[in-house]
């Protein structure tokens, strides 16, 4: 993937400059990044997260990744997404090497995920994983990417990974604990309804939101009513939980399709406290370091303007293609 300096400008309309707070957040100082509480974990972080999964590893050379990693929180991103599935434990590894220095200087909120589902399975990758983070405590493990009833219920078993995540928040080796999906809103909400999870993780997006009856005289099923935004979201937020926003792009699917900046303030003006972005180069890095300082939230009728014509054309297509999705 290849997006000129030039492009994603050209795609973005920026107005004022000056840094604005949506709903809970606080206005960055000096040019600093907004943040906002985290729910119920109390942490605070910037409204912008550092995606470590496969736009990370588009960074082919280990020095250049190291390079972008330490350029996000030169410019004041304190939220670092991973996740061992990224790479077999690549992006920790190279995460690690940062966090070893960065951590503790700058306040780095670090995430990490779990894709494994037996808890024996389960622990031996976290073991690695706290290897490879070169620390002895992550701030939040996420049970990551569930996808259907079945899927829950291996995640549920009582020898599965909820079981000893539930113990390693207890033993103090990750502060806190959530779980991740882009696949079934439905399912991850009825895991958000069932279980003591703090944060959660999950796809939103202009073009994904659900479309309501009579759109236009178009026949509106089930399936295009259905979305995060309308069914998981509002369980967490009524649990309190930490709430992460991920494909605010669609992973380029939207690209084009709407300025780039609308995008992100679309994502970033639903009650979550940050968005996780995949930045494959320097240059993005800064683009959205620059557009998340511009943050202004979007008013209720441009959020529906766009949703609605964005989910209309694409809706449907993306539902599809992050339904068997791995980010890896």
């Amino acid at each position: 993937m290849r997006i000129s300096r030039r492009s994603f400008l050209g795609t973005t309309a920026l107005g004022s400059l000056a840094v604005n707070a949506a709903v809970g957040a606080e206005v960055g100082k000096n040019g600093a990044l907004p943040t906002r509480v985290l729910g119920r974990t109390g942490a605070r972080v910037s409204i912008l997260a550092m995606g470590g999964g496969s736009r990370f590893l588009m960074y082919k050379e280990e020095d250049k990744a190291l390079e972008a990693l330490n350029r996000a929180f030169d410019l004041g991103i304190t939220y670092m997404d991973t996740a061992y599935g990224y790479g077999d434990g690549v992006s920790e590894a190279r995460v690690g090497k940062v966090m070893a220095v960065r951590r503790k200087k700058d306040g780095i909120f670090l995430a990490t995920k779990i894709n494994k589902r037996p808890g024996d399975e389960a622990m031996r990758i976290i073991e690695g994983s706290l290897k490879r983070l070169e620390t002895d405590q992550v701030d939040l493990i996420h049970i990551h990417s569930l996808t259907d009833e079945e899927d829950l219920r291996a995640i549920e078993a009582p020898d599965g990974v909820l079981s000893r995540l539930l113990k390693l928040r207890e033993q103090k080796v990750t502060r806190f604990i959530g779980i991740t999906s882009h696949s079934d809103p439905k399912v991850l909400a009825t895991a958000l309804e069932r279980h003591d999870f703090d944060c959660t993780q999950m796809a939103l997006n202009a073009a994904q939101t659900g479309m309501q009856d009579g759109h236009h005289g178009m026949e509106i099923n089930e399936a295009m009513k259905t979305s995060f935004e309308t069914v998981a979201l509002p369980v967490a937020v009524r649990k309190n939980m930490g709430i992460i926003a991920m494909k605010v792009h669609a992973q380029e699917g939207l690209t084009g399709q709407a300025p780039a900046e609308k995008l992100l303030y679309y994502s970033l003006s639903l009650p979550v406290s940050l968005a996780v972005v995949g930045m494959p180069t320097l240059d993005f890095i800064e683009q959205n370091v620059h557009l998340a300082k511009a943050f202004k939230p979007l008013p209720k009728s441009e959020m529906q303007e766009l949703s609605t014509r964005l989910a209309a054309k694409h809706k449907r297509a993306l539902d599809q293609r992050f339904a068997n999705h791995v980010d890896a």
